[in-house]
């Protein structure tokens, strides 16, 4: 056992390692969005840039959690990353959405290690998740709810493309 441990419970660094893999995945499924975007065939460079950002974003979530496991005494067990859900993402419309409903599950992710450590009168542990991860995600939310909102109201085709060229390419 490390001997920088002290107040860090078994739930707590299991749940660390789970939201590891979390991000991981996010950043996978990011990594799959942006390159469907990169091919000639649909060839949005905005929507590309977009996805790759926010492919790093999460690799940056993953080593931040990596850095406190460590810092706290803890292991990191990694686990194989699930594959996105999809290898074909339709519109650009499609695909906000499926990042839509991605950033919520890893908000409800970090909301349930946020309660693990209250639970544990962990209070380092909850204001790390505070202070790096909880605003953002609200953000981050709430940026991908109006890109949808004005995908919808540009539509398809020729409104997606002056999104890519208007909103993603700035």
């Amino acid at each position: 056992m490390s001997r920088a441990r002290h107040h860090y419970s078994a739930e707590a660094e299991a749940g660390v390692n789970k939201q590891i893999n979390m991000e991981l995945h996010a950043m996978y499924t990011y990594l799959s969005l942006a390159y469907f975007f990169e091919r000639d065939d649909v060839d949005l460079k905005g929507f590309a840039k977009f996805f790759r950002d926010s492919a790093k974003e999460e690799l940056e979530h993953a080593e931040k959690f990596m850095k406190f496991q460590t810092e706290r005494g803890g292991r990191i067990v990694l686990q194989d990353i699930k594959k996105p859900e999809r290898d074909e993402w339709g519109s650009g419309l499609e695909a906000m959405e499926a990042a839509l409903v991605l950033e919520k599950t890893v908000n409800q992710a970090l909301l349930d290690l946020h309660t693990i450590s209250d639970n544990h009168n962990d209070f380092h542990m909850s204001e790390f998740i505070e202070r790096e991860y909880l605003d953002e995600q609200v953000k981050s939310i709430r940026r991908l709810a109006g890109y949808i909102t004005n995908l919808k109201r540009v539509g398809p085709g020729h409104g997606e493309y002056h999104f890519n060229r208007e909103t993603l390419e700035e």
